[in-house]
């Protein structure tokens, strides 16, 4: 903890002694950044191997690499607009003055970050810190040391630590982390985590945003592109070994197109990878304790009467899970892994039902024709995101904001919103001279009632 706060220190002393990064400045820490990652894209994605005992290269560099250099290169390119002072409207009652609302940095950002995207949800939130002007400590998950000592020795190649500051450690120092007081903090990961990390944050009034997780529908309409849909919820599902945090995590599907479904998953699965569990590009779990828990999970599910189908051969095979009653664990918690329970609807109306009985979640998907029935799904359900007629792709619009709401998190970062998450918006009036504000301070006199009729009026 001393030396947590010694950083902490460090950081906010610098912060307040130097004026605000300049435009420039702040640009050519971000172009910095992003030629880095770029440079050491392959040393990137070994570490990723290493840590995931097998996770492709190419995969890391999709999914991992490219998408934070896009986010990078994106502030990059529209900071001068996100930093200009926006001018607003003043009444009539306070002209001439001028107002004007000025986005300036916070401070220190503290920002904890997964084990599942180790590279892009640790550099996105750091950039966006860094494009609004931000010091930032940065606490990486300790299940992947590999990607840790990899990051942090990029990041100590381009930033001094009263800049930019990696800190490692397991759970006592992440609970040590939440409880400094940051002048805002990021956290990604599980709900029940964020919950603590909220209470942790409250008790210095830190802000904070949670990106948390939670049970993405995926609602194949009546009329979709059954193989289409398909391949896409396949896609989304079994990338990166299905530990992705806007993952389908269940399909509703029409009663009668369950077994078209089944099929056209099974034929997705195995396009995607030939090898099934043993193919190169397939992701493992992070550690045995995550297989041993995803493995537990189906297994509970078939003692409960589920039935399990799955997509490939091998035990622990990705699966299907028919059959599933809502009293089951898996239809309860975040799956984050390669298992789909798939629940049949009669009508869309049970199918919209079914996802307001529960948590709103942080992504939801729909298949189908651009008819009543997405209108429906659309508008009378709330998601963070929604990607329609595919899966995932929602998260890479960089100049859309990416964020869930209620269980499935607080606030949002990308684009103009995520700038404006790590800026505090300071509203500046400025009154000029000659001016009428004399007509309403006391003494009050005719002057003075004759505004206040005209306005009351």
């Amino acid at each position: 903890m001393t030396d947590l706060h010694q950083l902490l220190d460090t950081q906010r002393s610098a912060f307040l002694a130097a004026p605000p990064p300049e435009l420039a400045t702040r640009r050519a820490d971000l172009s910095r950044l992003a030629k880095a990652v770029s440079a050491r894209a392959d040393a990137l994605a070994a570490a990723a191997n290493e840590d995931f005992g097998r996770r492709a290269s190419d995969e890391t560099k999709l999914i991992d690499l490219v998408p934070a250099i896009n986010t990078i290169t994106y502030l990059d390119r529209h900071l001068r607009r996100f930093m200009a002072p926006e001018r607003r409207r003043v009444h009539p009652a306070l002209w001439p003055g001028k107002a004007r609302v000025h986005y300036q940095p916070k401070g220190v950002v503290g920002i904890v970050s997964p084990w599942n995207y180790p590279f892009l949800l640790a550099l996105a939130p750091l950039a966006t810190a860094l494009a609004a002007g931000n010091r930032v400590m940065l606490k990486p998950s300790e299940f992947t040391p590999a990607c840790n000592a990899a990051l942090r020795a990029l990041l100590e190649d381009l930033f001094r630590p009263d800049q930019v500051a990696v800190v490692e450690g397991g759970p006592e120092v992440g609970a040590a982390f939440s409880g400094l007081p940051f002048d805002h903090l990021f956290f990604t990961g599980g709900t029940e985590v964020g919950r603590k990390v909220m209470q942790a944050a409250s008790a210095n009034l830190t802000p904070v945003t949670l990106e948390l997780g939670g049970k993405s529908p995926a609602v194949i309409a009546p009329g979709a592109d059954m193989a289409q849909a398909c391949g896409a919820i396949a896609f989304g599902k079994l990338v990166n070994g299905g530990q992705t945090c806007i993952a389908p995590d269940y399909a509703l599907v029409p009663r009668g197109e369950v077994e078209a479904f089944c099929a056209g998953m099974r034929s997705a699965a195995q396009a995607l990878y030939p090898e099934g569990l043993n193919d190169p590009n397939f992701t493992l779990p992070i550690h045995s304790r995550h297989a041993d828990r995803l493995a537990a999970l189906a297994e509970k599910a078939e003692g409960q009467g589920a039935r399990r189908l799955p997509l490939f051969e091998g035990e622990n095979a990705p699966a299907l899970l028919l059959e599933v009653t809502e009293e089951m664990e898996v239809m309860q918690e975040e799956i984050f892994g390669p298992l789909l329970p798939v629940v049949p609807y009669d009508g869309i109306e049970e199918a919209i039902a079914h996802i307001n009985a529960r948590p709103r979640p942080l992504a939801l998907y729909h298949f189908g024709p651009d008819d009543a029935a997405r209108e429906a799904v659309l508008t009378r359900t709330t998601s963070g995101g929604v990607t329609v007629n595919d899966t995932l792709l929602h998260i890479a619009v960089d100049d859309m904001p990416f964020g869930g709401i209620g269980a499935s998190g607080i606030g949002a970062y990308h684009g103009p919103e995520g700038f404006r998450t790590m800026s505090h918006a300071k509203s500046v009036f400025t009154q000029r001279r000659p001016n009428g504000a004399h007509l309403i301070r006391p003494p009050y006199g005719k002057w003075t009632r004759r505004i206040l009729g005209h306005f009351l009026n």
